[in-house]
């Protein structure tokens, strides 16, 4: 295990570690701060609850200390991008927090907040801004930031940020930045779309790859519950004595308050925090969950990499996510910094296809509470209704018939099968007749 004192880090930055209770680097850490310091970019690929954060806010805080300036009006030093609001605002605390002694200033530019106060800020200038990308696009468009003072550009959870279709964004802000910084891209994951954005932005990278497809030390089962129990299911698991705190993962915005209403009727208080709760809401409801006030935070996937909060014990997927890497940062908010988590999925028959895939990725089954349906390993499609005919014994095939069409001459017997061509003719007789007669009678 690698101590922190020996990256040779500062007596300020040392004795935040310690008030934050780190003892020893992870090994996202151990790898990344190194190259850092030297003042390397950086690509790292590691799941969440690995401790990136501190891996590259560590080592930039060591940079500023030793260089420290007089900022410039509407400049900053350190840009960092993140998907959500909440995990913007857990980088600023983090960063906040090992900084606390180095009397730097850290400005916080998100969706949610009143405009008119970011921009009094940023106009004072900023040592470090944590941003998402659509509100930092505005605030360049409009002047009230300059990102020509960037000296460390930092991509955070690259791999959501492209889901969220910020990929334009992001080139347009680097576009923005001086050519002679330091970039630092950390994902959990890395698609072909994440390693091209890498090349063209990033410049003779260390990279540094922790491996591991799923979180440790997270007991993980499932129950075939379908869609009408779930409610009773999950008020039995958050009423069971070790349920101490923890995070419920539901598909919809409207599912969650549907839920976190049930939930409170039961005398089991929930918040909710999902994309249609105002940054106000949202931040109350973090807090009381942080907090202890309440132990129940029902969350849409907008939080499953925005949530960093101590001594989650359990995580519920109330619905299954339809993408197995989803499922793996929806755990992640368990079992972190070397503590033992739950993690409890409800599936439903409609929902097996994303259980067996979350499997695959995993490559282990997932234990199973309660009754086993009798089939499990039936199809995607095993609730289509049978084709036509399906199951039923074949009918007995016709003999083929002459049905070619006739030819210039017309002959007998070649236009419509053998012995027709007599029927036909006196049917289109009755035909003309009674046109004709229609005609007349007109």
């Amino acid at each position: 295990m690698t101590s922190f004192s020996e990256f040779g880090l500062s007596k300020p930055i040392l004795a935040a570690i310690a008030r934050e209770k780190h003892t020893t680097a992870t090994p996202i850490q151990a790898e990344a701060i190194p190259q850092l310091l030297k003042g390397r970019d950086l690509l790292g690929i590691a799941q969440t609850g690995t401790g990136k954060t501190a891996a590259f806010a560590l080592p930039i805080l060591q940079h500023l200390a030793k260089d420290r300036r007089r900022l410039n009006a509407r400049e900053c030093r350190v840009l960092v991008l993140a998907p959500t609001r909440e995990l913007a605002l857990q980088v600023r605390e983090r960063f906040d927090a090992y900084g606390a002694a180095q009397g730097l200033t850290t400005g916080l530019v998100i969706g949610g907040v009143a405009f008119g106060k970011q921009r009094a800020m940023l106009n004072r200038g900023a040592d470090i801004v944590v941003a998402t990308p659509g509100r930092l696009i505005d605030m360049v468009d409009k002047g009230a930031l300059k990102l020509s003072g960037v000296e460390h550009f930092v991509l955070d959870e690259v791999d959501q940020m492209l889901d969220l279709g910020f990929i334009h964004a992001i080139r347009a802000i680097a576009a923005k930045l001086p050519e002679k910084r330091q970039n630092i891209f950390f994902s959990a994951t890395m698609p072909p779309a994440i390693a091209k954005l890498a090349g063209s932005l990033l410049n003779n990278p260390a990279r540094v790859e922790i491996a591991g497809a799923k979180p440790l030390k997270i007991d993980q089962s499932v129950m075939f519950v379908e869609k009408p129990a779930k409610p009773s299911a999950l008020i039995d698991i958050v009423k069971k004595q070790d349920f101490a705190r923890g995070l419920v993962f539901t598909r919809t915005k409207h599912g969650a308050d549907k839920l976190v209403r049930k939930l409170n009727a039961a005398g089991a208080p929930a918040h909710a925090i999902h994309g249609n709760r105002s940054q106000g809401q949202r931040e109350k409801a973090l807090n009381a969950f942080r907090s202890g006030k309440t132990r129940i935070l029902v969350a849409t996937d907008i939080a499953a990499r925005g949530i960093d909060v101590r001594d989650v014990t359990h995580v519920v997927n109330y619905d299954l996510p339809n993408t197995p890497e989803t499922y793996t940062h929806r755990i992640g908010r368990t079992g972190r910094a070397g503590a033992t988590g739950i993690a409890v999925s409800f599936c439903s028959g409609e929902e097996r296809p994303y259980l067996r895939a979350i499997e695959k990725l995993t490559r282990q089954p997932m234990a199973v509470i309660g009754d086993k349906p009798a089939d499990t390993t039936r199809p995607a499609n095993e609730n289509r209704r049978p084709a036509s005919g399906e199951g039923k014994p074949p009918r007995r095939k016709k003999k083929p018939t002459d049905r070619r069409a006739p030819d210039a001459a017309g002959k007998k017997g070649e236009s419509h099968g053998e012995g027709r061509p007599d029927r036909v003719r006196r049917r289109r007789h009755r035909g003309a007749a009674g046109r004709k007669l229609s005609r007349q009678a007109g």
